[in-house]
């Protein structure tokens, strides 16, 4: 294992900020593993750090591939992580809406520049991610329909779906959308936790990801095979959104089977604590996330369903 600087921000008041990398094998630029560009991303940092303890001793027994190289950056935005922000200084920025960044931008620019020109250039690119609103999903892989993504790689890691979605404009300044413009085989993982770590999901990632290294040829590692995904396309997701504003209770968990009419939450008048709306479902399905904040705004997004399909 070799530890490098991958990217330093210089601070006039207190010590840089350095994103470090760990880089094990040598040769071909064969897969980056990519950890939070937020400082809410408690677990995907958790995820990579097991990635490092178990890849530093699957190269310690020589089961790194020859000729093969594997980069892993736990952590970019530390800064915001050690003070409990989700986003980049001041200016409270979203690092990861900066791709493919600049060398001459303001500091996020800089940053995600920096990272991009270090990253670039591998096969397969792995970033584990989080959605940009509070809940839990089932586990997952993310890719962006920029007709370079490829799902029958996304497969490969053995998580029980794979979610394809449209590119709003936001997006092409995303990490994943500009590894995909650099031919880079690009995909996102998400679990069911962020703020917290939750054991059970973030060793399936960590085997998620294992298990497709093994079977790209870039590790040797014994592992289950996994699910056999199933590809769905976020358009096609049942969207559930609440009326009105107050205390959310949620009756369902992610991964729950719920049929047409099944109640689903109900939110709390937090004055009189009487019950202003139920949310049922609109359809038979799967809950594929799930709003978790305490509080909720009215027309905000309860759940996501996928249709269960009738014989």
């Amino acid at each position: 294992m070799y530890i490098e600087e991958i990217y330093r921000v210089e601070a006039p008041y207190r010590e840089d900020m350095v994103v470090k990398g760990y880089r094990f094998g040598k040769g071909d630029k064969a897969a980056c593993i990519l950890g939070p560009m937020r400082g809410s991303e408690i677990q995907q940092l958790y995820i990579c750090s097991q990635l490092v303890r178990v890849l530093k001793e699957l190269e310690g027994n020589g089961c790194i591939s020859a000729g093969k190289e594997i980069m892993v950056i736990p952590v970019v935005n530390n800064y915001a992580m050690n003070v409990g922000k989700r986003y980049w200084g001041v200016e409270d920025v979203d690092i990861n809406r900066k791709f493919p960044g600049s060398s001459y931008g303001e500091a996020a620019a800089r940053i995600a520049g920096g990272i991009f020109e270090a990253i670039k250039d591998y096969s397969y690119g792995i970033q584990l991610a989080s959605f940009y609103m509070t809940g839990e999903f089932v586990p997952h892989v993310r890719m962006m329909e920029t007709g370079y993504q490829n799902t029958s790689l996304a497969n490969l890691f053995g998580l029980p779906y794979v979610a394809v979605r449209k590119p709003a404009p936001i997006d092409t300044r995303t990490l994943n959308y500009n590894w995909q413009d650099e031919m880079t085989a690009a995909f996102s993982l998400y679990t069911n936790k962020n703020t917290e770590i939750d054991e059970e999901s973030a060793s399936q990632a960590v085997a998620a990801v294992l298990r497709f290294l093994t079977r790209m040829g870039i590790i040797r590692y014994e592992s289950h095979s996994g699910y056999i995904s199933h590809v769905i396309l976020e358009e096609d997701l049942s969207n559930i959104h609440v009326t009105c504003g107050g205390i959310f209770r949620s009756l369902v968990k992610t991964g729950a089977d719920v049929r047409y009419g099944n109640k689903l939450a109900e939110v709390i008048d937090p004055y009189e604590g009487s019950v202003k709306e139920t949310v049922y479902a609109p359809t038979d399905g799967i809950v594929f996330f799930q709003y978790t904040e305490p509080l909720i705004m009215q027309g905000e997004m309860a759940y996501r369903l996928i249709h269960r399909l009738h014989a």
